[in-house]
């Protein structure tokens, strides 16, 4: 996984609408990097909700926060349609097939997609925060809440 103080490589990847979301143009503002293996499967799912949920309060800590898998963004815009995901951006890390998590450090090779992740980005690009979680476990939006409260 990449290191605490890295500057976090750039990269530029489709939303679920299609949009572009470059990393770099998001200087200024803190960026989670909420890393999932797979769509439409249960703790995703549930990871990707607390993003929702939270979208207000991380807001107010001037952060953003991107869902990063695998999936294609037709799949991300209908898995988001289902899940009522509206304001949260589910990012296509489709192809090059896992680059961005390689570029972070936690693609599963064996597997083909990522592992579940949550990675901070600070407003000046630089790494500030990384945590690594069991495939199963829900990553616990609260403690990113008071990490970014410091």
């Amino acid at each position: 996984m990449i290191a605490i103080d890295t500057k976090a490589p750039d990269f530029t990847l489709k939303d679920q609408n299609g949009k572009t979301v470059k990393l770099s143009s998001l200087r200024g503002t803190k960026v989670l990097l909420s890393f999932r293996p797979l769509a439409w499967t249960p703790v995703c799912t549930d990871q990707m909700k607390s993003l929702e949920e939270n979208f207000d309060q991380l807001a107010k800590l001037n952060t953003l926060a991107l869902g990063i898998g695998v999936d294609s963004s037709p799949s991300n815009k209908a898995w988001a349609r289902a899940l009522n995901i509206e304001r949260t951006r589910l990012v296509s890390d489709f192809w090059p097939h896992g680059e961005v998590s390689k570029l972070y450090g936690v693609f599963r090779d064996k597997d083909g997609y990522s592992e579940r992740a949550n990675i901070l980005i600070d407003e000046n690009g630089i790494v500030s925060f990384t945590k690594m979680y069991e495939q199963g476990q829900l990553p616990d939006i609260k403690e990113i809440i008071r990490v970014l409260r410091g």
